[in-house]
């Protein structure tokens, strides 16, 4: 199989969400507004309190998924529709929003630190309006596959018959890839499939710490690495080929649905 090229590389930007949480935007920003399906991308982590413990108060979604990968530390989620659950190192809170729920995600200081990442993944047009929906994902319940060159956790989707426990709406693959140093690992990937690798500790032949590879639409995505480990997020999915219009909290098909989103907000819909 051909290795798929490198498209576009993206620095993350420095910017405030929620109530003050400081955090890195890496898909969303000003240089990739989006990559089919995902429509976002945040990297949030330090060990100061004060950058993140104000957490995100309740606030309303429609239309899309958030994905919680915690790295370090916890996190506490509870939401309109009575889903509850306290997220822990390695662990994955998937948040369905469908027609529409008020949820809030608030970090529980472990040792002052908290690290991960929020992904949002696009539903499509026949499923924005489904039942709210949650996932709680223990750490323990994320398979591993050893590698020569590391090992990878599969988060959600399939990689070399094995099964990651995240369900979602969009065909996707979510990994968490380990690799050693002097090692070079081959990720199989769906062709017309979008993918990005963002390198959160260590540095990749091609892709320093920091930094988000976008990748061509056809064949495998190859990682080397010389000197150092490195830890890649990766996450590749079906494009939706859908229009999508933002309004803030809510991601819909159209501009007359976002502003329904907004009235079925403001007159206590997502409240049941």
């Amino acid at each position: 199989m051909p290795v798929r090229p490198i498209k576009q590389i993206i620095q993350g930007i420095q910017t405030t969400d929620g109530a003050g949480v400081n955090l890195t935007r890496i898909i969303g920003g000003p240089e990739l507004d989006m990559l089919d399906p995902f429509l976002l991308l945040d990297e949030f982590g330090s060990d100061n309190p004060d950058d993140y413990i104000a957490g995100f108060p309740p606030h309303p979604h429609r239309g899309f998924e958030t994905i919680t990968y915690m790295l370090n530390g916890e996190w506490q989620h509870k939401d309109s529709a009575g889903h509850e659950g306290l997220l822990g190192d390695g662990s994955v809170q998937w948040m369905t929003a469908g027609r529409g729920i008020i949820h809030s995600e608030m970090p529980i200081q472990i040792d002052g630190l908290a690290w991960g990442f929020q992904l949002w993944l696009n539903l499509p047009k026949s499923k924005k309006m489904i039942e709210p929906a949650y996932q709680d994902i223990d750490s323990e319940l994320i398979p591993i596959v050893k590698e020569k060159a590391g090992a990878v956790k599969v988060v959600s989707g399939n990689y070399r018959r094995t099964i990651g426990p995240g369900k979602s709406h969009t065909p996707v693959l979510i990994l968490d890839i380990h690799m050693n140093e002097k090692s070079e690992l081959t990720i199989p990937i769906n062709d017309g499939w979008n993918v990005f690798g963002f390198v959160y500790e260590g540095d990749e032949k091609a892709i320093s710490k920091g930094q988000l590879a976008v990748y061509e639409k056809n064949g495998v995505v190859q990682f080397k690495t010389e000197g150092n480990k490195a830890r890649i997020y990766l996450a590749a999915g079906e494009p939706l080929n859908e229009p999508v219009v933002r309004g803030g909290p809510f991601v819909m098909n159209t501009r007359g649905e976002v502003l329904k989103a907004f009235e079925d907000y403001q007159n206590g819909k997502f409240e049941t």
